[in-house]
């Protein structure tokens, strides 16, 4: 992950190359780590949890339920928010360490769910949360894709 992404590197002149790079193949082991996923079961039992805390990472229209990207305006019952968007600064660079800390409270060894529309952005905040020293996150891949699409999961309009 690149902090900042390629529009900072240059902007700080960053060495670039367009060589490719000689490096020994090596045999990669995969570990898988199924706690990293939850699914609409773990979500849907959580809402009802007060030990799990949900994560909606969507924009606050969306979460709000003022519009609509994913078939239903609204955001996961219980859900709190904090958009994706609200990570970073303008240089693209997330923010500092205290300011991120601020955002995201709670106990950091409770489980954690966090969710987007498609589970990608929701990656970012799963990621911020684990450096800041939550131990227990995961991330609802099916997001609000799946969730919206099927009536009997419930969503909440402010």
């Amino acid at each position: 992950m690149l902090d900042g992404g390629y529009k900072a590197w240059t902007a700080e002149e960053r060495e670039l190359s367009t060589e490719m790079p000689d490096r020994q193949t090596r045999e990669l082991t995969p570990r898988p780590r199924p706690e990293l996923i939850a699914d609409r079961d773990e979500v849907f039992a959580a809402i009802s949890d007060d030990a799990v805390s949900i994560i909606d990472v969507m924009p606050e229209q969306h979460y709000r339920g003022e519009m609509a990207m994913y078939g239903r305006p609204g955001h996961i019952p219980t859900a709190r928010n904090i958009p994706v968007t609200a990570l970073n600064e303008e240089s693209g660079r997330y923010r500092s360490h205290d300011e991120l800390a601020a955002m995201f409270a709670g106990d950091r060894k409770a489980r954690s769910i966090t969710y987007c529309g498609g589970g990608i952005a929701a990656s970012a905040n799963a990621f911020i949360m684990v450096r800041l020293g939550f131990e227990d996150v995961a991330v609802y891949m099916g997001s609000l894709e799946e969730w919206a699409a099927d009536a009997a999961n419930p969503l909440v309009v402010d």
